[in-house]
């Protein structure tokens, strides 16, 4: 038969032993949390680029661009177009503005063409004051300039 002390005892050491589970658990737990919490998964920009792969020659095309981004901080960007042939007008036009993550920005261009081309869509962050508000927005470290190419068939 089992004395009080010994059976208080056998009791306190088992009530350690689960602890000493529940304790390891629980740091296991915190240990993965942290690591998922270290990785860091937000895109610094997504562009959706729409125009038509096929047009005639002398039409019209227009070349829409949005912008987002799922930084946290606002960046300035400057947005614009590069074609492996030369072009003038408003396909040379080159806009400026703020991206917030809650405020996605739309940029449209129309031009004609004469000739099959590859367009470069181009967004680069930029430094530059009076853009962003209070001139609060950030650059990203690992690249500045984003872009997405498209060709533009002319039959």
């Amino acid at each position: 038969m089992q004395s009080w002390v010994e059976a208080e005892c056998m009791h306190s050491l088992q009530l350690l032993f689960r602890a000493s589970h529940v304790a390891l658990l629980l740091l296991f737990c915190l240990l993965l949390g942290t690591n998922e919490a270290q990785e860091d998964t937000r895109r610094v920009m997504i562009m959706d680029v729409d125009m038509p792969q096929i047009a005639r020659a002398d039409e019209e095309v227009t070349v829409k661009m949005v912008v987002k981004t799922e930084l946290r901080e606002c960046m300035v960007i400057k947005t614009y177009l590069v074609s492996n042939t030369p072009m003038d007008g408003p396909f040379n036009y080159k806009y400026t503005g703020c991206l917030c993550q809650d405020y996605p920005r739309t940029f449209y261009w129309d031009f004609p063409t004469n000739s099959t081309m590859v367009i470069a869509a181009v967004v680069d962050v930029v430094r530059q004051l009076n853009i962003c508000p209070n001139n609060k927005a950030v650059m990203p470290i690992e690249a500045n300039r984003f872009h997405v190419l498209k060709t533009l068939y002319i039959h």
